[in-house]
């Protein structure tokens, strides 16, 4: 045996559809080594680079990992690489420096000791979330003073299906096994399959999705200095149906479900048909339009048309101190009126007041054709002046004069503007608002919003279900129009268990169309557990746009404050709200102290307090920049599709550790088995201590013989246990504490 007192363990995890969460490195320091202040995570990850070939079912996953040495140490260790109960490998290799390596193959019993040997001698329970799996285990030495250690893995696994919807994951989540950010991060997976590729979506990252066509789709997620804190995970279908409807669900025994549906058109050929639609622009050129926002606004304007289809229509309204109607009525998108609208877009002129009112009366008097559809497209970037200026009087005219139900949808530009009224806008026209800041490119916004609406593919759509299951609070409320590129995801609540026929309809070209599709909702699925934080995070965007839009009410307040601390959807908003709701309870002695949780986790820093009261109460104002900026993060809170998109305001939730150090409230919360973790001090605390009502605890001493008998016993709890040495938790309706 080499004399060396280090052993680095790095852990790299196999993507499979798997319901613990894994991650991807890990290095633990011999804690017999004499290094003053020794960190047991010393190596940093320099980059993290996957590239995946899927092709049917098959996936193989290629990694290129560099670690750095940064002490003055030779260092030896293990590659230890856990694998899923259920998964099957088809092909593993692994290259360090160049050079192919063989592991050693070990069964989950005699991983299991590894793992509990490990935990008992290094004392960190990090391991405890692999118990049960097998693993490959290779020697790696030396690792020189300094000095950096390439490794590559690739290996080949077959993805298991769930309502005919396949799964990918990816473990990204390394937050504690970096002594730094990395310093770059991709993962590129590259589609393949017989049949058109539907449905491609990812729940727990931002990502760049392009189908080069109909078999083959290019999903990317790149980022640079980041530690991440989520696995990737990535969901697609493969079928013929023109339509494609995908299903993901997460249900605890007893409880209501929820679900995560994803419709989507897949790759839409130009041969297609393609549904004829009117647009109508409405350009506000007030004397506030002037200089750079109306030179870019105008470009984005004449992109908007070169871009307009076949037999397409439109027309342009200008307004200021009046409005202007450039036609008087719909106009075919042929070359002459394009070019006609291009001349009329270049003279215009920043002059005069912001006449709203004659605006919306123009474009809403246009007849429309009721077999297509027709969308108005609204810029401004100022109040109204001239003219009926109050917001109730306003959308008061297009109650009155939105017969046909046309889609409005709102740009507001800068800062100075009434966002109550654009945003009730789009919501009784059931659309979408959109904000330029001075900072961003007001061409690129509009024309990049244009491009997803160039090509509708079924509009007017609703959804029957047939069976007994039934949904509950689902969002969005009102099914959008589903365009080619892009994807319709309905999350919610539901009732019932079994198997149902959904019948999607929705109009194409003048035709009323029909898509039946079979699909099971179980009665208990404890997978995809991250469904049940997106639903929160849209249900509490929905009602913060209560308050903001109508005011507050007791119980839309209450119930933010319950989804935000079950679910951990802590934003500047929400957080206030829980601590100024934990602190009238402790006065009222509803609850105990040690109970609370942010108050308890900002060390009752009345600078964070107020800074969140300040952020709270800015949700109502109409305008500035924190009216603009609510506006913005509420929209999507409320239209959250994966994990990144709940984090609103996270850049302003820092706080200082009782070590003084800067951390983030996000960044101390954990979400598992539907439910969140709070790190006050050096405890992880479940939420559910907050419900339960006897207090008598079991009280357990970490990697002690009862410690690792509960393990064995239960072993479900294995991912609360993998979260430190000092956790309480409830567990069958009783109260576990872990103590050091």
């Amino acid at each position: 045996m080499i004399k060396n007192k280090y052993f680095i363990f790095i852990i790299l995890l196999l993507l499979f559809k798997i319901s613990t969460i894994y991650s991807d490195g890990m290095i633990i320091i011999d804690p017999s080594n004499n290094i003053p202040n020794s960190n047991p995570f010393l190596l940093e990850v320099k980059y993290h680079h996957v590239d995946v070939s899927i092709n049917e079912q098959i996936a193989r996953t290629n990694i290129d990992q560099v670690f750095y040495n940064p002490t003055k140490n030779q260092l030896q260790g293990y590659y230890i690489f856990p694998i899923p109960q259920d998964a099957v490998i088809k092909k593993f290799s692994m290259y360090i420096n160049g050079k192919e390596t063989n592991a050693e193959l070990l069964d989950s019993h005699k991983a299991r000791k590894i793992y509990e040997d490990i935990v008992r001698k290094y004392l960190d329970p990090a391991l405890l979330e692999y118990m049960g799996n097998g693993l490959y285990k290779v020697r790696i030495f030396p690792i020189e003073p300094n000095s950096e250690k390439r490794v590559k893995i690739s290996y080949s696994q077959i993805l298991t299906r769930d309502n005919d919807t396949l799964e990918y994951l990816y473990p990204l989540n390394t937050e504690k096994f970096s002594s730094k950010p990395l310093k770059s991060v991709h993962v590129n997976v590259n589609i393949k399959a017989n049949n058109e590729i539907k449905n491609v979506f990812c729940t727990s990252h931002n990502t760049d999705i392009v189908y080069k066509n109909n078999n083959n789709v290019i999903v990317s997620y790149e980022e640079e200095n980041i530690k991440p804190s989520r696995d990737f995970v990535l969901f697609f279908k493969n079928t013929d149906e023109k339509i494609g409807l995908s299903l993901l669900t997460f249900k605890q025994k007893n409880e209501n479900g929820f679900f995560y549906l994803d419709i989507n058109p897949g790759f839409q050929e130009l041969n297609n048909p393609i549904i004829e639609k009117d647009v109508t622009f409405v350009l506000d050129t007030s004397g506030s339009m002037k200089g750079e926002k109306l030179i870019q606004a105008k470009k984005a304007l004449t992109f908007c048309i070169e871009n307009l289809n076949k037999n397409d229509r439109f027309e342009i309204i200008r307004f200021s101190t009046e409005a202007e109607s450039f036609f008087n009525q719909l106009k075919e998108a042929d070359k002459t009126n394009i070019e006609k609208a291009k001349q009329f877009i270049k003279s215009f002129e920043p002059i005069g007041g912001t006449n709203i009112e004659e605006a919306l009366k123009i474009a809403l008097s246009e007849k429309s054709n009721k077999n297509r559809p027709h969308f108005i497209i609204f810029i401004t970037d100022g109040k109204p002046t001239i003219g009926k200026i109050e917001e109730n009087e306003l959308l008061e005219i297009i109650r009155k004069n939105n017969s046909d139900k046309l889609k409005i949808f709102t740009f507001g530009i800068g800062y100075e503007i009434n966002t109550h009224l654009l945003d009730k806008i789009t919501q009784i026209t059931h659309s979408y608002r959109s904000y330029i800041t001075p900072s961003e490119n007001i061409e690129l916004k509009i024309s990049n919003f244009f491009m997803k609406i160039q090509y509708p593919v079924l509009t007017e759509i609703s959804l029957e279900l047939n069976g007994k299951v039934q949904f509950l609070k689902y969002y969005p409320r009102d099914i959008p129009d589903l365009f080619k590129g892009s994807s319709i995801n309905i999350i919610g609540r539901y009732k019932g268990a079994g198997d149902i026929s959904l019948v999607l309809k929705g109009m194409i070209n003048k035709e009323r169309q029909s898509y039946t599709y079979k699909i099971n909702f179980p009665d208990e699925n404890i997978d995809n557990e991250s469904i049940s934080s997106l639903w929160a995070s849209r249900r509490i965007g929905y009602l913060l746009d209560q308050i903001r839009l109508n005011g507050e009410k007791k119980e839309v307040i209450e119930e933010i404050i319950l989804l935000a601390k079950n679910y951990g959807i802590i934003t500047p908003y929400t957080s206030y709200l829980i601590i100024e709701d934990e602190i009238k309870q402790v006065r009222s002695g509803k609850m105990d102290n040690e109970n609370q949780i942010i108050n308890n986790m900002i060390n009752h820093d009345d600078k964070v307090f107020e800074q969140n009261k300040k952020e709270y109460k800015g949700i109502k104002n109409k305008d500035g920049m924190e009216g603009v900026r609510s506006s913005k993060e509420i929209q999507i809170l409320n239209k959250a599709s994966n994990y990144q998109e709940t984090l609103q305001g996270e850049s302003r939730l820092g706080i200082n550790n009782d070590n003084g150090k800067q951390t983030n409230l996000s960044n101390i919360i954990k979400n598992i088995q539907g439910r969140s973790f709070y790190q006050v001090k050096n405890t992880w605390i479940d939420i559910k201590i907050q419900e339960i009502k006897h207090k008598s605890r079991n009280i357990i001493k970490f990697a002690s013989k009862e410690y690792f008998e509960l393990l064995k016993k239960y072993p479900d709890i294995k991912q609360i246990l993998a979260l430190g040495k000092n956790i309480k938790f409830v567990f069958n309706n009783k109260i576990y504490e872990i103590v050091e």
